[in-house]
């Protein structure tokens, strides 16, 4: 059997302040008319900063994004946009998943403009369907990935920190499931023409390996610049590494444990108003316990997630009271045969996974009275 490995990434990525006025500058080449899909909270901005780009020869309609990531909404959306020319996502992870997803069933170019640096969403071949009730559903593989992707830093510069947290909360795991991918020459996140998903490849890895360097070197300067609002090389630079490197990473270079256990987790009552990345963190901490990794390492995230703001323990996340029953069936789901954990290079068993999230709370309740007397 012919392995084939691959990288994927967006047909441009730009980093530009004020990239929203230039809106519909960057769609003209896909077309006269655009469909629009926002959260609620931007729309008065895309209408002052965008919609008059938007003349005669071009034409935008606005729809506000429903809230939720599922089916119905995508639907809702694809039988809307039928007679655009190209499809724009403008918000946080869930709306530009929307967006990709219209656009992918429809056949259409997508333009990706991302409120939030707080997940993968911007750049990926890839949209996380949920159920209506935000439990986890599948990951939506899509034909390619988004044909431009604007990372407007005025924008990204006024995000709430908590958001920006989350970004490098998610951006973190990027590099250490890569590199369990890796060891084992398990899958990446590329739909292959056969069907199959792709191996990893070198570039792949190299970039999830930048992701974390950069993070580590700029992520704290970019956190000040964000309570601010304002604009620096070191947001710039950590903006880069959490939408453009993490997603690319993750993508061309695999997810693992830290997903799954995400995905997991989403079944949990108490952290649905937990952030992607502030649980992708906790899964990351799992997994480097399931890893056994050296304490050095450890302590390294740790002293970058409570830098940046990141919530570490599970109470931490809005947990009230710890149901053992309950986190078995976290430890189940995220085991299941159609996630990401069979990427890691180990046998993995919900007793595993379920052992490895009791000790790895205690751990980081360990971490925060050691960073508290120090």
């Amino acid at each position: 059997m012919t392995i084939t490995k691959g990288i994927a990434s967006p047909g441009k990525f730009l980093v530009q302040a004020d990239a929203l006025v230039d809106l519909a500058v960057h769609g003209k080449a896909f077309g006269a008319n655009a469909y629009l899909i926002c959260d609620q909270f931007i729309v008065g901005r895309v209408h002052e900063k965008a919609m008059p780009g938007f003349n005669n020869e071009q034409r935008a309609e606005l729809a506000v994004f429903g809230g939720q990531c599922s089916d119905s909404e995508i639907s809702r959306h694809v039988e809307a946009a039928r007679g655009a020319d190209y499809v724009v996502g403008i918000g946080g992870g869930k709306t530009l998943d929307t967006a990709k997803a219209a656009a992918h069933f429809l056949g259409k170019p997508v333009l990706i403009l991302p409120t939030l640096a707080s997940t993968d969403a911007p750049c990926t071949a890839i949209s996380v369907i949920y159920n209506d009730d935000d439990t986890f559903n599948r990951y939506l593989f899509l034909s390619k990935n988004p044909d431009v992707v604007l990372a407007d830093t005025r924008i990204l510069a006024e995000q709430p920190p908590r958001f920006f947290a989350a970004g490098v909360g998610d951006g973190l795991a990027t590099y250490f499931e890569a590199r369990a991918c890796f060891a084992a020459q398990r899958d990446n996140l590329i739909l292959g023409n056969d069907g199959k998903m792709l191996k990893p490849t070198l570039v792949g890895f190299a970039i999830a390996q930048t992701c974390y360097e950069t993070i580590k070197k700029y992520s704290t300067q970019a956190a000040f610049a964000v309570q601010k609002k304002a604009i620096t090389a070191a947001l710039e630079n950590t903006i880069e590494a959490t939408i453009y490197m993490s997603a690319v990473g993750a993508e061309s270079g695999g997810c693992a444990a830290a997903h799954a256990i995400h995905n997991g987790m989403t079944n949990v009552h108490d952290l649905h108003g937990a952030q992607h990345g502030e649980k992708v963190v906790f899964g990351l901490f799992t997994q480097l316990v399931m890893e056994a990794a050296p304490m050095a390492e450890i302590e390294e995230v740790v002293d970058i997630a409570i830098a940046v703001g990141l919530p570490l323990t599970l109470e931490d996340l809005g947990l009230k009271h710890f149901k053992e029953t309950e986190w078995r069936k976290v430890a189940e789901l995220a085991c299941d045969k159609n996630d990401t954990m069979h990427n890691m290079p180990f046998t993995v068993t919900p007793d595993l996974v379920y052992d490895a999230i009791v000790a790895t709370d205690a751990l980081l309740h360990g971490f925060k009275r050691q960073k508290a007397v120090h």
